[in-house]
């Protein structure tokens, strides 16, 4: 049993990728530190590091080396300025050194350094192994990025302490859909209510509207670039970005000087069906387009399913009310964050385990809900509308071509954001009692579903449209 805050869902990180990018740059941090708790680091002679399985595969792609590079540099995800990513590692290949945790200059050259090995770890898909020298001998720790930022060791030394630290913590420990309904039964509270007690009982009411308001602006702002930003994105398929030129066509003439202007002015927009396809589509389009280039996204609950959540909030707040403030949008994350953290639980968000179905997937199945609540559905109504997202991602592959996060992955987040909308519409005209599939069913339908899926079809680019579309084709 895992303790999972909200923020834990939703975190703040640089694409293109929160399995094999955000992991691996907090899996090299953890490394640092464990070297510090251990009084290794000072010691430290030279560094090595192992990539396999999927990191390997899809690596170059989703860089998953930059990651590491700039992990053991000591750079932080969240406030690195991302337009000095691209001068930082090249610094490091011309040097063929990089100043480790930005405390001592070693030598260390990524072509040699890094190695990226085809084989597969028995643990989970995204493994690394991080290697010091220290006075001639060698001193290694394995670590697997299981998702969505998330990072774990395959050893569970402390496994009954956090199971008593999560039953300890929150009022309402939740694991499956039928306790968190139960909880809102017997107490009489929303999902978001009941989700804020949990939160409560790990940090102030301040401290968390403030970090609500980070992950919102962080989401609006990425949008906002997304919408401004034209030209092609960086990778080798010359894929176009297309919310710019979408944009372009649906604001007209409007005058605005910061994202919270510009949400305003969409607000006066034309309000036709096929417009407000084109706004969820835009909206999805530019977040995951920002992550593609190396851009600032919030993992929800992974970056190549970034753009769903806050394209269906954007949605609610330009299209379906007006008066909305943030009360609104922290009860829509914390229901969204929520429903992520029982498919974490569940099944999987990770794409290397469970294919596309574990990051679109969930993404819209976090919308769906988080939507329906904003929009007057009960409880029950938003667990219908998880399920109903969920049920209709199920079996999907991931196979990106050329191990980017580009093909097809960029519409899949405008695909995901549409049925997420479609789904919380449906769950509010449902009668609960009327329902046949269950939500912790299809939760578990996933899980199983991920373990049947061929390898291929998991983020190794193996199968599927990754090696039926040929770099040359683009």
């Amino acid at each position: 049993m895992e303790c999972i805050s909200v923020f834990d869902m939703l975190k703040i990180g640089v694409g293109p990728s929160s399995s094999h990018t955000l992991g691996p740059w907090r899996a090299a941090e953890r490394w640092i530190k464990e070297l510090k708790t251990t009084h290794k680091f000072d010691t430290v002679e030279k560094i090595t590091v192992d990539l396999y399985g999927s990191l390997s595969l899809t690596g170059k792609g989703h860089a998953t080396d930059y990651a590491v590079l700039l992990g053991l540099s000591g750079a932080d995800p969240e406030t690195i300025p991302t337009q000095s990513i691209e001068a930082i590692i090249a610094a490091i290949k011309i040097n063929k050194a990089l100043s480790f945790n930005n405390e001592k200059i070693l030598a260390f050259n990524p072509e040699t350094d890094i190695v990226f090995n085809r084989k597969f770890l028995p643990f989970h898909a995204n493994g690394m192994t991080f290697t010091a020298t220290i006075a001639g001998k060698k001193s290694r720790s394995t670590l697997y990025s299981i998702g969505g930022g998330f990072v774990v060791k395959e050893e569970r030394k402390n496994s009954k302490k956090n199971k008593q630290i999560f039953s300890n913590t929150f009022p309402y420990p939740i694991r499956l859909g039928t306790e968190l309904l139960a909880y809102c039964k017997e107490q009489n509270l929303s999902i978001s209510d009941v989700v804020l007690e949990n939160e409560k009982a790990l940090r102030t009411p301040e401290k968390i509207d403030y970090e609500f308001h980070r992950i919102w602006n962080t989401m609006l702002e990425c949008m906002y670039t997304g919408c401004h930003t034209e030209g092609n994105l960086p990778g080798g398929l010359n894929v176009r970005r297309r919310a710019f030129d979408t944009h372009k066509n649906l604001i007209g003439v409007s005058l605005y000087n910061n994202p919270q202007e510009w949400l305003e002015s969409i607000r006066h927009t034309e309000v036709k069906f096929r417009q407000i396809l084109k706004w969820v589509s835009c909206f999805a389009l530019s977040v995951n387009e920002v992550n593609a280039s190396l851009g600032r996204v919030v993992t929800a609950p992974t970056n190549g399913s970034a753009g769903v959540i806050p394209a269906v909030l954007m949605y609610y707040l330009v299209i379906e009310n007006h008066e909305a403030s943030f009360d609104e949008i922290k009860k829509f994350l914390l229901v969204a964050g929520e429903i992520g953290s029982i498919f974490k639980k569940g099944a999987t968000i990770s794409a290397a385990m469970g294919g596309c179905q574990a990051e679109i997937g969930v993404s819209a199945a976090m919308a769906a809900g988080a939507l329906t609540e904003l929009l007057g559905g009960t409880p029950d109504q938003v667990l219908i509308a998880a399920e109903i997202a969920m049920e209709h991602h199920l079996g999907l592959t991931c196979d990106p071509i050329g191990g980017l996060v580009q093909v097809p992955c960029i519409e899949r987040n405008s695909m995901g954001a549409i049925k997420a909308i479609n789904a919380a519409e449906l769950a509010l005209d449902t009668d609960p009692k009327n329902v046949k599939v269950p939500f912790d069913k299809v939760v578990n339908t996933m899980w199983e579903t991920a373990k049947d899926m061929n390898n291929k079809y998991k983020e190794t680019s193996t199968g599927g449209l990754a090696v039926n579309v040929a770099l040359s084709d683009c």
